[in-house]
């Protein structure tokens, strides 16, 4: 069996090392590194000329990572491994949470680190390192990668009626697009900060026929039938991720304070309806299934859990597939021409 799934594929923006380095402590002028080599206390300031870039990664079964082919830094190919969660704090007492991933050569010496923040860097901004946890990465990616309504959201069930997502139970019915009826087997729940990868987008009524407003995960893919392909993706059929279709004025990022995040599990990967559009629910897979309850990862790691047979992703378009300008205009004409 291959340790790794290509088709699990996914992209990180992420920092080089030297997007950050010591300003005062005991390892002055270093860039950011790994858990074993860092210092609690010591203040990193942000480079003015920090930028994020597109690390892709494949997930592996043992927890272990391996840098795509696609990738626009790294080495195609080369090993990468997710080695801890740091606090750091700032002058004015708020936390950013980043992730460190290390890549390695063959012989196991470190090529680079690289930092996934939780939450947007500022440039120039001093952050001082306050906690190191190397037991919580995988959860925290994983939390990342988990597609999530938020609280109020209506979900069509079975019988046609439309219920807040808080008030599903396991076992209920719910309404799908290519099975019709099935058993809901979990329901996940998480309350964050609404910062970064973790900011919920707000498509607002009516921009993509939705009933009233719909919050969802940035991650999180909406399902359109074209009836004219408007967007150039020679097939009807697309998923498109929340955050791509941001603009400013009908689809919003929306940072600041909490969110109550709902995960939606059926037997298959599965598209719903939520406020009348159709979107995914919970894809079980390698990057996921650190946020799933130990059972449910169990079935996954053991093949009784097959979400990968029909994950839609032939479907998915990225940012880079789609065409300038607002897409959310676009897909209205593409499902009403």
């Amino acid at each position: 069996m291959n340790d790794f799934a290509p088709d699990s594929t996914f992209s990180l923006p992420a920092y080089r090392s030297t997007a950050l380095k010591v300003s005062h402590g005991a390892n002055l002028g270093d860039p950011l590194s790994f858990a074993d080599e860092l210092v609690l206390d010591d203040t990193y300031l942000v480079s003015v000329a920090a930028r994020s870039a597109r690390l892709a990664v494949v997930p592996g079964r043992s927890g272990a990572f391996r840098i795509a082919g696609n990738t626009d830094m790294g080495t195609p190919g080369g090993a990468l491994h997710l080695d801890c969660c740091l606090t750091f704090m700032s002058p004015d007492g708020r936390t950013t949470e980043i992730l460190v991933l290390v890549e390695v050569d063959p012989k196991g010496h470190v090529v680079e680190v690289y930092a996934l923040p939780l939450s947007p860097l500022v440039p120039k901004a001093e952050l001082t390192l306050v906690g190191v946890d190397k037991e919580s990465a995988h959860t925290k990616l994983a939390e990342v990668a988990c597609v999530s309504f938020t609280a109020g959201t209506r979900i069509t069930m079975a019988t046609g009626e439309q219920r807040r997502v808080e008030e599903l139970r396991v076992g209920d019915r719910v309404l799908t697009r290519d099975d019709g009826p099935q058993v809901l087997r979990w329901v996940g729940q998480s309350t964050v900060r609404a910062l970064g990868e973790f900011a919920p987008v707000l498509i607002r009524a009516g921009t993509m026929h939705n009933a009233d407003d719909l919050i969802v995960s940035p991650e999180h893919r909406l399902f359109v039938y074209q009836r004219t392909d408007e967007l150039g993706a020679g097939r009807a059929e697309v998923l498109i991720k929340a955050r791509d279709l941001i603009n400013g004025s009908t689809v919003v990022q929306l940072d600041g304070g909490f969110v109550e995040y709902y995960q939606l599990l059926f037997d298959d990967h599965q598209i719903i309806y939520a406020e009348g559009i159709a979107a995914e629910t919970l894809l079980a897979d390698l990057r996921t299934s650190p946020a799933l309850p130990d059972d449910l990862a169990k079935r996954l790691e053991t093949g009784t859990l097959r979400h990968c047979d029909r994950s839609y992703l032939d479907f998915s378009l990225a940012k880079i597939d789609l065409p300038d300008g607002d897409v959310t205009q676009l897909l209205r004409r593409a499902s009403t021409g």
